[in-house]
């Protein structure tokens, strides 16, 4: 068999996960290729033609931080910009945006073609080579290209399985031939393996729709970039509709229900819970009259709508039916079907928290093959998984961010040291620490160490300084800033606040709910007073003003977190020596010893959070950890 180019990385899957693997371990100063079945389908936006949202921004912004390539395409594909949770606190504030999916493939595909030392191939990738413990190249149909790393980033595509209805049929996506041969080689090195499903909702045609029975709903007026490097949105803005199911649309689907492949057993993957189909919806929540359903658009010069909210794999016919039941969709014609898809993961507890796995030294895992659901997070791990090859290849010590440092920590963490049985969704509640984590604080979180990977330039690395030097330097002018009574009592007053009495400092009133940095320009603007004067708030960045606001307003509760955090590092730095023997510490049952040898958390923190592993357990292997390293 004829060996073709040897490479420093491979990369399998040109998805969200294999795009930001390529281009971070190409960036990084290594030769690397990127493999796929389809050149068209790079940087597919497989399901629905939005990026971001709840808890996930947080993931695309830190990705973003650390140089990674998401965010830049969503502002540049973007047709709807939209702050979610505006009205709650700062933690839980999310970008959305709506793409344009034709956009955001072209880009992602210039992109990774721009890119120096990085080849993309057009090939069916059979196996993975090890030899012994370590990896050294793949097999495609009748090539091996060798590799001192390769990362599997494959999708929907092991052994992927599309179910409408009783009809079922082999596929990686719908119209795109899955993966056999890849899992096999998995199975054959030893790797555990299950089974998940998702699915995906109709698309109309727009021309069908009738858009004035259901509510409009606009994107922020100026849209709010994704990036932190981008400078201006160009876009036209398209509107998304709200409608919802009602009583005809559920029991059009109950009578479907025997056809289903969800509840007739074809479909035998677990599917997420917290994404569920149509179907699923009216059986687990019977009680509610309606849901709701989200009318995305698929893009500028698309006629075609992405209706979020009705996931389904019933049957074609029962498709059209239950649509055609719905306020404003009483005409719509469904241009493609829904459909479910099962697939092959890998269990995650089998992969260290760089994501290269245990069992195979040099082969790293990223995206829905380690059990996640989601763009956002699938770009993440890919991000990591490209930065920490390039390391290990450069031998130097592994990116491991902490759950009190990012998303992306809680996000791996949660998946090597926890694993998951069902498609793994990341949420602000799943992190401890999300006041520190927020999403627009990801840059002074994360940027330095992007720009020490060097996947953040110089110029980049420049504005951020600027940007954090401006911070500090307008936190201490409203620490030193005192203002007169006349002049803040009728902004106070206009605000339903309490006056004050006498002169008062700056930043104390900023901490009132009630009063914005905005207030305070707008007072101080034509006054020449303490500091202030003509201008106050003048060629001051909004990012910098909303970055004193925040840390204003909520000091204590940030002050509060970062020491809770700081334990927690502590008890992250309490390392457990590799090749620790966990069998024959007194005290310790035999379930808990099978999950540590399982997991091989690297410190007591990590083992703590192993599930069942208790707090009694995590005493007696405090005292067994330091034992070792007394003897040693």
């Amino acid at each position: 068999m004829k060996t073709n180019s040897c490479y420093d990385v491979i990369i399998i899957g040109a998805g969200h996960a294999g795009c930001e693997a390529a281009l971070a371990a190409a960036r990084m100063g290594f030769g690397a290729a990127i493999f796929t079945m389809d050149l068209e389908a790079i940087g597919q936006m497989s399901c629905n033609p939005a990026i971001g949202g709840l808890a996930k921004s947080h993931l695309v912004k830190e990705t973003d931080a650390l140089g990674g390539e998401m965010a830049k395409i969503t502002d540049r594909a973007g047709i709807q910009f939209k702050v979610l949770n505006k009205s709650k606190g700062p933690a839980v504030w999310a970008t959305r945006v709506q793409c344009d999916r034709a956009l955001y493939r072209k880009y992602m595909r210039e992109a990774l073609e721009a890119q120096s030392g990085l080849d993309i191939r057009q090939e069916n990738v059979e196996e993975v080579l090890i030899d012994g413990r370590h990896v050294y190249g793949i097999r495609t149909d009748g090539q091996i290209y060798k590799a001192r790393a390769v990362i599997i980033a494959t999708g929907t595509f092991l052994n992927g399985l599309i179910h409408i209805g009783m009809e079922n049929f082999p596929a990686g996506r719908i119209g795109e031939p899955p993966s056999i041969n890849l899992p096999k080689s998995l199975h054959e090195i030893g790797f555990k393996t299950g089974r998940l499903k998702t699915g995906t909702p109709p698309r109309l045609d727009a021309n069908s729709i009738d858009f004035s029975a259901m509510e409009i709903q606009e994107g922020d007026v100026p849209p709010p970039p994704m990036s932190l490097f981008t400078k201006e949105i160009t876009n036209p803005q398209l509107p998304c509709y709200m409608t919802y199911t009602n009583a005809r649309t559920h029991e059009i689907i109950r009578n479907g229900l025997e056809y289903s492949p969800l509840y007739s057993g074809a479909i035998k993957g677990t599917g997420p819970r917290y994404c569920p189909s149509i179907e699923d919806k009216v059986v687990r929540f019977s009680d509610k009259p309606r849901h709701q359903i989200f009318l995305e658009p698929e893009g500028i010069g698309s006629d075609e709508y992405y209706a979020n909210g009705i996931s389904t794999s019933l049957p074609r016919e029962t498709q059209i039916q239950f649509v055609k039941s719905i306020k404003g969709l009483e005409d719509a014609k469904i241009n493609k079907f829904g459909y479910a898809i099962e697939y092959d993961f890998v269990y995650p507890t089998q992969l260290r928290p760089t994501l290269e796995t245990k069992i195979v030294e040099g082969l790293f895992l990223a995206g829905q093959i380690n059990g996640t659901s989601g763009y956002e997070e699938a770009a993440a791990q890919g991000l990591v998984a490209g930065i920490n090859a390039a390391l290990k290849l450069k031998n130097s010590g592994p990116f491991i961010p902490g759950r009190h440092e990012a998303y992306i920590g809680v996000l791996i963490d949660d998946l090597v040291t926890k694993g998951t049985k069902e498609p793994y969704r990341m949420f602000t509640s799943r992190a401890e620490y999300r006041l520190l984590l927020r999403q627009d604080n990801a840059d002074l979180r994360l940027l330095e160490r992007g720009h020490n990977f060097g996947l953040i330039n110089e110029e980049q690395h420049d504005a951020f300084l600027r940007k954090k030097e401006a911070v500090e330097r307008e936190l201490q002018r409203i620490k030193s800033t005192r203002v007169k009574p006349r002049t803040i009592n009728p902004v106070l007053e206009k605000l339903g606040g309490s006056p004050v009495r006498e002169d008062a400092v700056l930043y104390q009133l900023l901490k009132r709910p009630e009063v914005r940095y905005a207030n305070i320009a707008e007072a101080l603007s034509s006054l020449p007073i303490d500091g202030g004067g003509q201008g106050w708030g003048d060629n001051i960045p909004p990012e910098v003003m909303n970055q004193v606001e925040i840390q204003t307003k909520y000091k204590g509760y940030i002050d509060r977190q970062a020491e809770l955090a700081e334990k927690f590092r502590k008890a992250e730095e309490k390392a457990i020596p590799e090749g620790f023997v966990y069998r024959g510490i007194n005290g310790l049952s035999r379930e808990i010893v099978e999950k540590l040898e399982e997991v091989r958390p690297l410190n007591l923190g990590q083992a703590g959070r192993v599930p069942g592993v208790t707090p009694a357990a995590i005493s007696l292997l405090i005292i067994a950890v330091e034992k070792e390293r007394r003897k040693k």
